[in-house]
């Protein structure tokens, strides 16, 4: 019986070998998502065997969790130091840190997790480098700073292409594909714009991952990838910064098409900019409550995601807070005035102080 890299090779070889033209777009397609489907086998079977390099992870904590990803020896254990409370190991040689290094970075009242990954290199997504155990761990976490040298810019380009290849998906939402199974009466697709993708193909690939009857709804218009993503329902979707590092040792400004902050660890260059960044990227808010007859405690803050509602906000406190909610009262720039009486559906903002009746 044929092993999993010796299917992968043979479809990767037909996909070269296909010439790209209309009339093949088709059969690509489904070469294409019976190749990411073998691949997804092959990643559950090495982690159900025990394979080495996988289900390498560490505990969370704090109100959020920030992973430093890079090369060796691009200055993560410094940044590290410099964000949080941690005593990385530092040195000029690479693969300094051998295990996942943790610190806590205090900021507005929030209390963040970094983690210091070992270097990831090209390869990693296959385990070269223990970069299998690495991307694990980054799986995990809530924002990815890609830090790269700045006059290596190439290096965030290689690891992002190692991120996506291990079902990580950058600054994207989930696919709004939305599948539901159903006994019988074959596939169904409803869209709300016009696709590009034909529904011969669409219904091909839903076949090839195993749903031969249900309703499909969808509401953008995928490409192969995306589509194949909604498929697997095994990726993960998450926010990243770029951090270039050793601008001190630059004479050039930087240029890349990414969202970026600028720094010198060494120096402190730009690093409270940082943090100021990665806090507005993990999209999190600070809510003040304000009991019957008492002052508000602006240090201890709930830490929720931006868009929480009053109705969110009462249901993490206790569902029968919720429940027996009758009116809230906010003070803030979610509302006009102070004090102002709103309603369950009401948006909180950052800062806002609530008072639950």
């Amino acid at each position: 019986m044929a092993t999993f890299d010796e299917k992968i090779k043979e479809i990767e070889d037909e996909i070269q070998k296909t010439p790209k033209n209309k009339g093949t777009e088709g059969h690509l397609g489904l070469l294409k998502a019976k190749l990411a489907r073998l691949k997804e086998q092959q990643e559950v079977s090495a982690a159900k065997s025990g394979a080495p390099g996988l289900g390498y992870g560490l505990k969370k904590a704090g109100d959020a969790t920030v992973v430093l990803v890079g090369y060796p020896s691009v200055g993560k254990s410094t940044l590290l130091n410099q964000l949080t409370n941690a005593e990385s190991k530092i040195g000029a040689y690479e693969f300094t840190t051998l295990n996942v290094i943790p610190g806590v970075m205090d900021y507005n009242n929030l209390k963040i997790q970094v983690w210091d990954v070992p270097g990831l290199i090209k390869g990693a997504s296959k385990g070269k480098g223990r970069g299998k155990e690495v991307l694990s761990v980054v799986r995990s976490a809530d924002l990815i700073l890609i830090m790269c040298d700045v006059n290596h810019l190439k290096q965030a380009d290689i690891i992002k292409q190692e991120l996506y290849n291990s079902g990580i998906r950058l600054n994207k939402e989930p696919p709004e594909i939305y599948i539901k199974k159903k006994s019988s009466g074959g596939i169904t697709i409803n869209s709300t714009l016009k696709l590009d993708l034909s529904e011969n193909l669409i219904k091909n690939v839903l076949r090839e991952y195993g749903f031969s009857n249900c309703d499909v709804l969808i509401k953008e218009n995928p490409d192969l990838e995306r589509l194949i993503d909604a498929m697997l329902g095994t990726r993960v979707y998450m926010h990243m910064l770029v951090v270039l590092n050793k601008i001190d040792m630059s004479k050039e400004t930087p240029k890349i098409n990414e969202d970026f902050v600028a720094i010198s660890a060494k120096n402190k260059e730009n690093v409270e900019e940082l943090k100021r960044r990665i806090f507005e990227k993990l999209n999190l808010i600070r809510i003040y409550t304000k009991p019957l007859g008492k002052e508000v405690n602006f240090n201890e803050p709930m830490i929720m995601k931006k868009g929480t509602t009053v109705s969110d906000f009462a249901e993490k406190i206790h569902k029968d807070i919720k429940k027996e909610l009758r009116y809230s009262l906010v003070w803030g720039t979610s509302v006009k005035f102070p004090g102002q009486r709103v309603s369950l559906k009401h948006v909180l903002h950052d800062g806002d102080v609530i008072q639950l009746h």
